[in-house]
């Protein structure tokens, strides 16, 4: 009787936690489709007949600034996850597989990476930004955004990496591959739920930054949609159908890529759980 209780519990804890997680997103999906008044009088309340206006909805996707703000943020999300599992799978490679005299130091510097934050380091961001002519462009947020998750990336693959048996990169190098034929067709591909984890970690941060956006690429078209949607925003009056509706269309990339690499992701986070 004692483990169905505890199975029971377990699961009754998990599906708490769910929906306390999923509560603020379906608020904000069912509001976006609700008429202004119905917002505020009944905010916990589904769309109904009665209450139901898309007039944010047409707002949002007849603005073609908006299009120009989701382009963005697509591709400094695409860049930063590209850049990032490329670059922090290979410097994990060369600090697991290679042993120098500065290994164990640079890991180290590496991890502080991963408890410093890096808006500590704003102001001189800035400054380095400014000095490469960078500002409002997009690539100066994919290689900030690239430094801020690249310790992290390293730190879990790097762990994989671990868990590969020596004896096939042994085997390649008898059969006379090239170091970079090892790691491209031998390594890498075993490293696809490390990655996928990565990937998803990289990318919910990346995709719902507010801060660097607005220090780094505030004008000029560049603005990415999280800092986009801020238009909407006004001292005296706020377009609360637009904001919603632009939201709710924001949480749409991170579903589509959790679909896409879910089993991954799970197969990431539970290796070595069991033997």
């Amino acid at each position: 009787m004692r483990k169905p209780v505890s199975t029971f519990a377990v699961h009754a804890i998990l599906t708490a936690y769910t929906a306390l997680a999923l509560f603020p997103i379906i608020l904000v999906i069912m509001n976006s489709f609700k008429a202004k008044r119905a917002i505020f009088n009944t905010p916990l309340t589904p769309p109904m007949p009665w209450n139901v206006d898309p007039i944010g909805y047409f707002k949002v996707f007849g603005d073609s600034a908006i299009t120009t703000y989701y382009m963005n943020s697509i591709t400094v999300t695409g860049g930063t996850i590209f850049f990032t599992l490329l670059f922090g799978a290979m410097a994990a490679w060369a600090l697991t597989e290679y042993k120098f005299r500065w290994n164990t130091p640079l890991a180290i510097f590496l991890s502080i990476g991963i408890m410093v934050p890096i808006r500590l380091g704003s102001v001189s961001i800035i400054q380095l930004v400014s000095d490469l002519n960078l500002i409002n462009t997009l690539t100066a947020l994919v290689l900030v955004y690239v430094a801020q998750n690249l310790p992290l990336a390293i730190f879990i693959l790097s762990e994989f990496i671990q868990q590969i048996p020596r004896d096939l990169r042994e085997a390649g190098r008898c059969d006379g591959l090239s170091e970079y034929n090892i790691f491209f067709y031998i390594i890498l591909p075993l490293l696809r739920p490390a990655m996928a984890t990565v990937a998803v970690f990289t990318m919910i941060p990346v995709w719902n930054d507010l801060w660097f956006p607005l220090l780094l690429a505030p004008t000029g078209g560049k603005q990415t949609i999280t800092l986009g949607v801020q238009q909407f925003l006004g001292q005296y009056i706020t377009d609360w159908n637009a904001v919603l509706a632009a939201l709710s269309t924001a949480i749409i990339p991170v579903l589509v890529l959790y679909v896409i690499f879910s089993r991954q992701l799970i197969r990431g986070l539970t290796s070595g759980a069991v033997k």
